[in-house]
């Protein structure tokens, strides 16, 4: 039997990283063991969510001479981000403002309310 708590968290680890800018919209099922792993390990959704804000942010804002960077393919993508977070996490304040950011500069990002508790 499943543990409900478990299935949501999943649920919601996995559509963050699929709104998030610059993935391919999908996942798969190495994602889906990953959000499980993250769970067992007690990372909450939101140092996840804020991991992906962080990537993104910084994905996003880039020389606008730069070379393209590639889609993101995996959820094991935000790893390194989400353990800097895990060991030094960022001001609340700091995430509104990368949301504020992102959301400048693609219209997906209010769809993604990474800042907000699920």
């Amino acid at each position: 039997m499943t543990d409900p708590r478990q299935d949501r968290y999943v649920r919601e680890v996995l559509a963050l990283y699929r709104a998030a800018p610059g993935t391919r919209g999908r996942s798969r099922t190495a994602d889906r063991r990953l959000a499980e792993q993250l769970y067992h390990a007690g990372t909450p959704t939101d140092t996840v969510r804020a991991a992906i804000l962080l990537t993104v942010a910084r994905r996003l804002h880039r020389p606008h001479d730069a070379e393209p960077l590639p889609t993101i393919n995996s959820l094991h993508y935000f790893l390194p981000v989400l353990r800097d977070i895990q060991q030094q996490p960022l001001d609340p304040a700091y995430l509104l403002y990368l949301e504020l950011k992102v959301a400048q500069a693609t219209a997906l990002a209010p769809t993604l309310n990474l800042h907000q508790k699920a």
